[in-house]
């Protein structure tokens, strides 16, 4: 029989071998300071894949209005602009331990300097797991440049308006699959409007449906619908004026996020984006691209309540 002493030498030197190959895999991490970066040359933008209006790529050339805001990060930082393309996984958690502060097991050394399109949000910020721990406590989320929020879409040979979402309990409306507005319909009116939710992979084949009479609506990102419907134009497809009974969560605050031990380099890209937020230099940033602004909640306390747009 084994010893009880030899069992603990083996519980010891596996808990040692843990901890080294730990060591290790965090020293493949690279450590891109603000001082390193620069350095460096370049920063690495971390972007949605495919996410048109925001980041998405056109026969190699990489467009969004992210990936611009991107660029003016870079440059002013005196550096080239990468883009540095992330795959969602199932939860923003995921995605910020897989490309901001652990890296993915299958690429260590693969990092973003900088995630874009982060909910700049507090109690996402501070949430705790069931043991109490901070789940988001090694990043920093940081530089809120845009306040989005939800929007439908409606082919107007089909409706007339929608004053309200009770009107798809009649027809048809289209959703990306596993999302927010999914959720909210299927679930809305005690579920009354379940069977007329259609999902989708994205909110452009929604619009391509939309286009061949399977839905009479489209719900999404309000630049996700203002992208589809200039791509779409002369369809006879507009934007609703209508709310959301019920949904928690109407419109949110979008900022940026690092790693937590490259707070520098936080400080100077927000000094970046807070400038052009406070100069209307994002808000053109936005109409460039065809697109309405609303500048961050975050800074109706600063600056006072934002005038609505004519």
């Amino acid at each position: 029989m084994i010893s009880a002493y030899r069992v603990l030498m083996l519980v010891l030197l596996l808990a040692v071998v843990g901890q080294l190959q730990a060591q290790q895999s965090r020293s493949l991490i690279p450590d891109r300071t603000l001082d390193i970066i620069q350095d460096s040359g370049y920063l690495n933008v971390g972007m949605y894949k495919d996410f048109p209006p925001y980041s998405y790529e056109v026969d190699g050339e990489v467009r969004g209005v992210d990936a611009d805001l991107g660029r003016v990060i870079a440059k002013e930082l005196g550096v080239e602009f990468r883009p540095y393309w992330i795959i969602p996984d199932e939860t923003l958690g995921d995605d910020l331990r897989n490309h901001i502060w652990k890296g993915h097991y299958l690429a260590k050394t693969r990092i973003a300097d900088v995630m874009m399109r982060v909910p700049y949000d507090s109690t996402f910020k501070y949430m705790r797991d069931s043991t109490g721990e901070m789940i988001n406590e090694q990043v920093v989320m940081f530089g809120p440049y845009q306040q989005e929020r939800w929007q439908i879409a409606f082919d107007e040979d089909r409706l007339d308006g929608v004053e309200t979402v009770a009107v798809f309990q009649y027809h048809p409306i289209g959703v990306e699959i596993d999302t927010l507005p999914d959720t909210y319909l299927t679930s809305a009116f005690g579920g009354r409007l379940r069977s007329q939710v259609q999902h989708y992979r994205n909110v452009g084949e929604a619009f391509e449906a939309m286009g061949q009479g399977e839905v009479a609506a489209v719900m999404g990102m309000r630049a996700e619908i203002e992208h589809q419907l200039e791509a779409h134009g002369g369809n006879g497809f507009t934007k609703a004026g209508n709310g959301f009974p019920g949904m928690t969560k109407q419109v949110w605050d979008v900022g940026m996020a690092v790693r937590h031990t490259h707070r520098a380099l936080s400080y100077a890209i927000e000094a970046i984006a807070d400038r052009m937020v406070r100069s209307g230099e994002m808000a053109e940033l936005y109409a460039r691209h065809g697109l309405s602004y609303s500048r961050p909640g975050y800074y109706d306390n600063i600056l006072g309540p934002e005038e609505p747009a004519e």
